[in-house]
């Protein structure tokens, strides 16, 4: 008989060379360890991003939801303990410049200013309305002081707007300390608390509005003539009209940003004088402002960050984005978009290509991480009500757990007397931020301006600006890049975009923002940060400029916006992301 060979079963499959089957068994053995050893590599069902992408958003927001997960993952590690507490791995660095003691605050008027003694004449009173949120309104009240320098008039303390979209009622005395105004400018422009009973009861103001980025031979050549003009009223006469003949007022109606950006040096330092020395809140809200930033300074051990997230519907709407909301997004946005009957068509894609996207709240933590904040990091975020919501806010609070505002700083008891007046909310809001350790917008509003300029002449304490169009960019496509990886691109994304002096040169970008007429340059420059190295900086900041940039022109009023708000569309300057039409923000103003 001839032999039998015996079968042998492991796990069910023959031997190898055993059986007619055993290559098939095998190779059924070899498949199941390769999907093994894939499964191993390969992230949880869920965390991939979608093999069919509705839209650029939508891919946006799956890359983010794993790059959050990456780095939440990456703070439990040993690795990543050195991140948290001091809140950076790039050192002190991050915190603030190195080259900030090679600069300093020069805004004194020169041996050549003409003082208020002697540029002022008797008989011209300049009356002004400033429009806007507050910090709109701050502009017009500096540049209101500018103007009456150059028409050599007495400035009456200015009204500030109470029937815009704001509904605020506050005067300049509820907000700003008018005795210190009148008084720190005493020897640069003549101001006085109102208009004498006389000449209030006898003269019209005669009403101007110049254009937009009025220059000081536009002032001299449409409101120089109507102050020389006698506007007494014909039912006076005798000694009343004997008196105040020659007497001539005007009222500069809507002013804001009325003033051309670009003026002589010795009107720029008195716009600096006006800005960072004599306009100064009340003490009822400095104290306020004071208590919050103590506070602060106590939870967080010293220093911390303050955001400025500007992420409310009003902003989105106008900005013309997609946020990844769906067709509710759209309906509600586009809804509030109608109010300003001029502007063109959104197209969501080409303005976030374009930079001129907000960064969502979770995308602004994700570059704070990348730079090198660690989620030990305290916070403070100024903002009305975010769009969305919680929802929306989650991500950013599971980046950065030590979230903080002034609600949650203050009883209701404390903001009770600022609750029902928006402007004196914000002055709270303005306070925290100027003196935080690091300030980062999320926008090109009134109030990051002015704040970027005021740390600048401070100090030039640290402001992050996005990089909105390299940052999009990155972001959209970040499908198979290590954490690691995206942290080194956002660094350098973020050159030229992190506060440093000299990022901008003079003369480039809005002054408000960019105060370098007032920031000198001491002599000897320190190792290791020479002019060339600063001026790096300059050069990529430039380049962002560029295309953003309008030139200092007179505009025609010729654009209807909502009641109640202002009629110019023109931008006299725009930088990187956000609102860049100043004028828009009687609507959605700081």
């Amino acid at each position: 008989m001839g032999s039998r060979q015996r079968r042998r079963y492991h796990g069910g499959c023959a031997a190898p060379g055993v059986a007619p089957g055993a290559t098939a068994c095998l190779a059924a053995a070899l498949l199941l360890l390769m999907l093994a050893f894939h499964c191993v590599l390969s992230p949880p069902l869920g965390d991939g991003d979608p093999p069919r992408p509705q839209s650029p958003t939508s891919v946006q927001s799956n890359n983010l939801g794993e790059l959050r997960r990456n780095v939440l993952a990456a703070d439990t590690n040993a690795y990543a303990s050195n991140v948290l507490g001091g809140g950076s791995k790039m050192g002190e660095e991050l915190w603030g410049s190195g080259a900030v003691h090679d600069f300093y605050a020069c805004s004194n008027a020169s041996n050549e200013f003409a003082g208020a003694e002697v540029n002022t004449e008797s008989n011209r009173y300049l009356m002004i309305e400033a429009s806007g949120g507050l910090n709109q309104q701050r502009t017009g009240i500096i540049d209101a002081v500018v103007v009456a320098h150059i028409l050599k008039a007495t400035l009456v303390i200015p009204k500030l707007d109470q029937k815009s979209f704001w509904e605020d009622s506050s005067d300049f005395t509820d907000i700003f300390d008018a005795d210190y105004f009148i008084s720190s400018l005493s020897k640069d422009v003549k101001i006085i608390q109102k208009l004498p009973d006389m000449i209030s009861k006898t003269s019209f103001p005669y009403k101007i509005r110049v254009p937009r980025k009025c220059t000081p031979l536009c002032y001299e050549n449409r409101v120089l003539p109507a102050l020389l003009r006698k506007n007494v009223s014909p039912m006076v006469s005798g000694f009343y009209a004997d008196h105040v003949s020659s007497v001539s007022v005007v009222q500069l109606t809507k002013f804001d940003y009325r003033v051309s950006n670009r003026l002589e040096t010795y009107l720029q330092k008195l716009r600096c004088r006006v800005n960072y020395h004599a306009l100064r809140f009340t003490d009822t809200i400095n104290k306020m402002g004071e208590i919050l930033v103590q506070r602060m300074r106590e939870k967080s051990g010293g220093r911390f960050i303050a955001l400025h997230l500007r992420f409310e519907a009003d902003m989105l709407a106008f900005s013309g984005c997609y946020f990844g909301g769906g067709e509710t997004e759209r309906r509600e946005l586009g809804t509030i978009r109608k109010r300003w009957k001029t502007l063109h068509e959104a197209n969501p894609d080409r303005e976030r290509r374009h930079g001129k996207c907000p960064l969502t709240p979770e995308e602004v933590g994700l570059m704070l991480r990348a730079l090198g904040f660690g989620r030990g990091v305290h916070m403070y975020v100024a903002s009305g009500e975010v769009y969305g919501g919680e929802e929306t806010l989650a991500p950013l609070k599971a980046l950065f757990p030590n979230f903080h505002s002034k609600e949650t700083l203050a009883s209701k008891e404390e903001l009770e007397p600022f609750l029902p007046f928006s402007a004196r909310m914000a002055a709270l809001d303005f306070i925290v931020c100027d003196q935080s350790n690091v300030f980062v917008t999320n926008n090109n509003g009134n109030m990051a301006r002015m704040l970027a300029g005021r740390r600048i002449y401070f100090g030039h304490k640290r402001t992050i600006r996005p990089n909105t169009r390299k940052l999009y960019s990155l972001l959209l496509n970040r499908t198979s890049m290590s954490w690691d990886t995206f942290a080194s691109k956002v660094q350098t994304f973020q050159k030229g975009f992190m506060g440093e002096p000299n990022e901008v040169e003079p003369g480039r970008g809005g002054f408000y923002e960019y105060p370098l007429d007032c920031i000198c340059q001491k002599t000897k420059v320190r190792a290791g940060h020479t002019i060339d190295h600063l001026r790096k900086n300059a050069n990529i900041m430039e380049n962002h400029l560029t295309d953003r940039e309008g030139s200092d022109v007179d505009f025609v009023e010729n654009t209807a916006l909502p009641t109640g708000s202002s009629n110019e569309t023109e931008s006299e300057y725009s930088h990187g992301n956000g609102l860049d039409i100043p004028e828009i923000d009687d609507m959605i103003s700081d």
